[in-house]
């Protein structure tokens, strides 16, 4: 086993737990999701053999072919938190437990139809916290509309709501305005209660905010690789 991955989870542990109880928060409530973009599947490996259940994948390829080869690993929970495309919404579906990146009604369309009855897939809504409509993200003024229109998908569960802060805006000012959003949400499906928000340089301003799913990368994979 890989000492420093190890020592680099139990750090980020620890900090969350700090985050947490800074804002009166219970730690437990937190769920830590690392992201392995780029890794391979014996990492994930690896993180589950340290206790790590929930892991994240940006890329629909990079899902479906760990996904695959660690189907024999119990309890893993599969985050999908990339751009989803409507040609691959079959695809997602079926290697994804959670998708954060649900950010229109067609790509919601598309991963409903991709079910059967009976069947229920998380989802969150992805919100735009920048002024840049060529970004991921429903506009927080469409927020409302967008989860409607979800919640009346038979196959999809929504849960909440998703974002990732502007790069060039205090964070803390950001993820209020997700917090807002995801009043917003719950006003249309009063349990959808995720926030998916903070990565490593600011999962502390967004445990203060109320987020409950942290996505978590290289602070604890170490660096990714290069890729030809």
């Amino acid at each position: 086993m890989d000492t420093a991955l190890a020592d680099r989870l139990a750090d980020v542990d620890a900090r969350i737990r700090d985050a947490a109880r800074s804002a009166n928060r219970d730690p437990g409530e937190i769920t830590r999701i690392v992201v392995t973009k780029f890794h391979p599947a014996s990492l994930v490996a690896d993180l589950h053999a340290l206790g790590v259940r929930h892991v994240g994948e940006n890329r629909q390829q990079e899902l479906t072919a760990k996904r695959a080869e660690l189907e024999e690993v119990p309890d893993l929970v599969w985050h999908f938190i990339g751009q989803a495309q409507t040609n691959k919404a079959r695809a997602v579906r079926a290697g994804a437990d959670a998708v954060h990146s649900v950010d229109r009604s067609r790509i919601a369309d598309a991963l409903h139809a991709a079910g059967a009855a009976g069947e229920l897939l998380d989802v969150l809504v992805q919100v735009n916290l920048t002024d840049d409509p060529g970004r991921g993200g429903v506009a927080p003024e469409s927020v409302e509309e967008l989860a409607a229109h979800v919640a009346g998908l038979s196959t999809l569960r929504l849960r909440g709501v998703m974002a990732v802060a502007p790069l060039d805006e205090e964070p803390a000012r950001a993820f209020e305005r997700l917090h807002q959003c995801a009043g917003t949400v719950r006003s249309v499906v009063p349990d959808a209660r995720w926030i998916s928000a903070g990565m490593t340089g600011d999962f502390a301003e967004a445990v203060a905010m109320g987020a409950t799913h942290l996505r978590i990368g290289s602070a604890i994979t170490g660096p990714r690789p290069v890729r030809d």
